[in-house]
């Protein structure tokens, strides 16, 4: 058997049995969807689609150069769109690469309950608070038309990658921290988003692709239960939203109990709900922002 790093050479290989092959090697190397990798990192070195990949594999078509080296590349599992230097979120392809988060599928659902809010309004102002990569920025800036999105961010290599995806959407960048920012903007927002990180101290990801290659500080929320960031993403969205103003962030599934109560009890929110991603996992929760006046006088 050719070893998964290094792979066959041989010259006489077309593309179909490049790919046959390059899956093998992936499958060995524990990657998850090894013919899939496999195809778009082909589809990457000729500059098509993966559908178009299959076509011309079944036509005999050579195989591209380099693609041997990615497939290695890949089975020390580095991040697929840290090879290509792109990630898929929505109907967007952002650029990505060392020291940014890559999004991630489940997070699209998060998106969703955004941008279905904000379409609601003539001219929404909407924050994202720890933009990262931007995805959530963009979603909302470019499918929400009249829109004015302001994303925030603290780490400098984040910022740079999101500031080259937010630039065609004119989406407005802020390099801050989420906890304090925008202080000269409270009460002006209709929607606050977040993916803050929150993972607890001590669950380490399994995944190579995560643990290795994902910034420390994109995945740990703080604390040993993960939920300081969170928290602070919470209280930063009631400060700068307006009353019935909407706030949606994402935790991880063992954290919606935790947060759910934590937006209950702060007395800033009301009609407070968990949400499920497409797997049926409660990936995020959302509140509707008191009106401090009410709360007051209770």
């Amino acid at each position: 058997m050719p070893d998964a790093r290094t792979g066959p050479q041989g010259a006489d290989r077309d593309l179909d049995q490049a790919l046959r092959e390059a899956a093998a090697r992936l499958s060995v190397a524990g990657v998850p969807t090894p013919r899939v990798d496999a195809e778009l990192l082909a589809a990457h070195l000729l500059g098509v689609g993966r559908g178009r990949v299959a076509a011309l594999a079944l036509a005999g078509a050579p195989v591209p150069d380099g693609f041997d080296d990615l497939v290695g590349e890949r089975c020390r599992r580095i991040p697929l769109q840290h090879l290509t230097g792109v990630a898929h979120f929505r109907h967007l392809e952002l650029a990505v690469g060392p020291g940014v988060f890559v999004p991630r599928p489940e997070t699209e659902t998060v998106a969703q309950l955004a941008i279905d809010r904000a379409a609601l309004l003539p001219a929404p102002v909407v924050a994202d608070l720890g933009t990262g990569s931007g995805a959530i920025a963009a979603a909302l800036a470019s499918e929400v038309p009249g829109a004015r999105v302001v994303a925030v961010e603290l780490s400098d290599l984040a910022h740079a990658w999101a500031e080259r995806n937010l630039a065609p959407h004119g989406v407005e960048l802020v390099l801050g921290d989420l906890a304090t920012a925008l202080p000269e903007r409270n009460g002006t927002f209709d929607v606050v988003v977040s993916n803050p990180p929150y993972i607890p101290a001590a669950a380490v990801p399994n995944e190579p692709e995560a643990r290795d290659h994902d910034p420390e500080m994109a995945l740990y929320g703080g604390g040993e239960d993960g939920m300081r960031l969170p928290a602070a993403a919470a209280a930063t969205a009631a400060r700068l939203l307006k009353p019935g103003g909407f706030f949606v962030m994402e935790h991880a599934e063992v954290q919606a109990p935790a947060v759910a109560a934590l937006l209950r009890s702060s007395g800033d929110w009301e009609s407070v709900a968990t949400h499920q991603d497409l797997a049926g996992r409660d990936r995020c929760t959302s509140g509707i922002r008191r009106n401090p006046q009410i709360r007051m006088e209770e």
